[in-house]
């Protein structure tokens, strides 16, 4: 079987979950005897692109490529480059020749991509990863209100244009129609969480067309018990991520310095591991600064890490906080803490709750509640048993070869539904194009779509 795993983003470049859950998922199938895997990433500014063509290789394995696109419209998810789709990526499926092309995330390449593939490769399996709610909600999809940052639970052309006042909700539904006619062409959806399946579900996507499946984590390194001498606490708190808004920092930070100082003690401290807090907006940046000063010696800001850094920056750890005000999905963060056997404390929504059990291997608090969460905290530090009995109870999870092999399956069913004439998709939407170009209501709407926006 021939593979072929896109990617928004190669995790040499971009440390997101998306692109390292994706490469993994292209070293553990490239690492079966009767697969062969490539990988293909799409490549944006800073990095350079070829004069005369859009495809690169940036010194990465023998099997790995580059496509550059940067000529991108967020709102559509629509790449408006597509004579560069018609021309080297279509140039490029040719020769592959995959049996199945699995996309994760269509950022940068837009939606278009989907149908080029099938319009090229009639008789692949075309398989769709969803790592978060960007199809649903156009507020960076995580709904999240944009007014006041309240949680969204269900999407609608009239509530999407209320947080976004400037477009219509006729312009909403328009959006919504376009996206799921390309999806119509996709054979079967993956998603790391049952809760985001349900959401996609609930939008209007075959519940059927589903299979979840954990991202493959690398369980290569272990990290022990922090060590420490005999009675001591277990007070070492970490945070690993981006520094945004949506990732709750200052909701922990405001938690910490709710704590009494006989209770937090000379022992206990915050360590805060992410980047990209210089790329917010400046109201947050001086928000944030202002709470690391107010924290004093309670918290310290680390910086970014790669994804190679965690074993030795969760050795340094007792306990792992997620403050996180948005659903999240599957955060890669949960599988690292669980095979390192540290503790999770969490909001109380979405992936991490779907996750995380209460009590039994993590606990809970209040999403956004710094009074919740400085609870959970103080609980954490008083009780002595408590670490080593959530430790113990933290399950193992799944590794990138057994992720391969149930992404395997998945692609041998499909393949068989393929190619025994069950093959889904629309044909409408299949229809006219000249050979390698995407099916022609797509390209035309995609092109009067994003005129209009």
């Amino acid at each position: 079987m021939r593979v072929l795993v896109i990617s928004h983003a190669h995790p040499a470049f971009s440390i997101g979950g998306a692109e390292v859950a994706s490469h993994a998922l292209f070293r553990g199938l490239g690492a079966m005897a009767d697969t062969e895997a490539w990988y293909l990433a799409r490549a944006a500014r800073p990095l350079g692109r070829h004069e005369t063509t859009p495809l690169a290789s940036f010194r990465q394995g023998a099997r790995e490529s580059f496509l550059h696109a940067d000529d991108y419209d967020h709102f559509w998810l629509s790449n408006r480059a597509l004579g560069d789709l018609n021309g080297a990526f279509a140039d490029y499926l040719r020769t592959v020749r995959p049996d199945v092309v699995h996309f994760h995330h269509v950022i940068g390449l837009g939606v278009e991509a989907i149908a080029l593939a099938r319009r090229v490769l009639p008789d692949a399996a075309i398989v769709l990863t969803f790592h978060e709610y960007l199809s649903i909600c156009a507020h960076h999809g995580q709904m999240v209100k944009t007014r006041a940052n309240r949680l969204c639970r269900r999407a609608s052309p009239a509530d999407c244009a209320a947080c976004f006042p400037e477009r219509t909700p006729a312009e909403f539904f328009r959006r919504e129609r376009f996206l799921k006619d390309h999806f119509a062409l996709v054979d079967g959806f993956v998603s790391p969480s049952r809760f985001l399946a349900d959401r996609y579900g609930t939008w209007g996507i075959e519940p059927a067309r589903f299979s979840v499946i954990e991202n493959g984590l690398d369980t290569s390194s272990l990290a022990r018990p922090r060590a420490q001498a005999k009675g001591a606490r277990r007070a070492r708190f970490g945070f690993f991520g981006q520094v945004t808004h949506f990732k709750g920092v200052h909701v922990l930070l405001d938690a910490i310095t709710r704590i009494p100082e006989s209770v937090w003690g000379e022992d206990a401290q915050l360590n805060i591991f992410g980047g990209n807090l210089e790329t917010q907006p400046e109201a947050y940046q001086k928000a944030l600064h202002a709470l690391l000063e107010r924290a004093g010696r309670r918290a310290r800001l680390h910086g970014a890490y790669g994804s190679e850094d965690l074993p030795q920056l969760m050795a340094k750890i007792d306990w792992v906080v997620m403050p996180s005000v948005w659903w999240e999905n599957a955060p890669v963060v949960i599988q690292e803490a669980f095979h390192h056997r540290r503790p999770l404390i969490v909001s109380d929504i979405g992936g991490m709750a779907e996750k995380v059990r209460d009590g039994v291997d993590g606990l809970y608090f209040r999403t956004g509640s710094a009074e919740d969460l400085a609870d959970a905290l103080v609980r954490a530090l008083g009780e002595k048993t408590l670490w080593q009995r959530l430790a113990a109870a933290a399950p193992a999870p799944l590794d990138i070869a057994g992720a391969a092999r149930l992404h395997r399956d998945l692609y041998q069913r499909l393949l068989a539904a393929r190619r025994g004439g069950q093959g889904v998709g629309n044909p409408d939407a299949q229809d006219g194009g000249r050979h390698g170009d995407p099916p022609r209501p797509a390209r035309e709407r995609s092109r009067r779509l994003v005129h209009a926006a």
